[in-house]
């Protein structure tokens, strides 16, 4: 299992990993003994000591933090279905994380709402943070069997520890304009 810390409010740059006894394992970067002779290079302390303070942090606060960011997605994304016409999100109702959603919007380009949320100070992503700058549609997406036209419309709307309810309540006002503005630029679907 591997962790990085930035994902729970660490510093960038640190992580763990979590090796089951006996595994064998080849080094990515070679010169050294440190970590068992699994890397090489110093390790930065303070970083690892920001990833287990950070960690411990996080544990503390797990479930009314999971609770109250899986609130706030689940009213972004009612507030989405509600006032998009034209949208679906992306994977199940219930067994998923609570800070992330991905939904698609029909008859809208994803990077192109992506630039016009950007615009107006509103950060959402087309895929992960590993797979930004490809124009690839996600292959997440893709294995869950949806359609190319619904992997490429699709935004991913990720919330955290610092999101609030304005801000949610923001993007819910903002987004239906531009989803409107946009699709008034793009020729309707000719009917057989």
């Amino acid at each position: 299992m591997s962790l990085s810390a930035h994902k729970f409010n660490g510093p960038k740059g640190a992580g763990a990993l979590w090796v089951k006894r006996g595994t064998r394992m080849q080094p990515i970067l070679t010169g050294g003994k440190h970590e068992r002779s699994r890397r090489a290079g110093t390790e930065n302390v303070p970083a690892i000591a920001g990833l287990g303070v950070a960690a411990r942090l996080a544990a503390g606060k797990m479930a009314a933090e999971g609770a109250r960011v899986g609130a706030l997605r689940d009213r972004l994304e009612a507030g989405i279905l509600n006032g998009v016409a034209g949208t679906v999100v992306n994977g199940a109702p219930h067994l998923r994380v609570p800070n992330t959603t991905n939904i698609s919007f029909d008859r809208v380009e994803a990077e192109s709402l992506l630039i016009a949320l950007d615009l107006d100070g509103i950060a959402v992503s087309t895929g992960s943070a590993c797979s930004s700058g490809t124009l690839e549609p996600s292959h997440v997406l893709r294995a869950m069997g949806f359609a190319a036209h619904r992997t490429q419309n699709s935004l991913r709307f990720s919330l955290g520890l610092f999101s609030t309810d304005d801000e949610v309540d923001r993007v819910i006002e903002v987004l239906p304009r531009l989803v409107e503005k946009l699709r008034g630029l793009t020729r309707k679907p000719v009917s057989a």
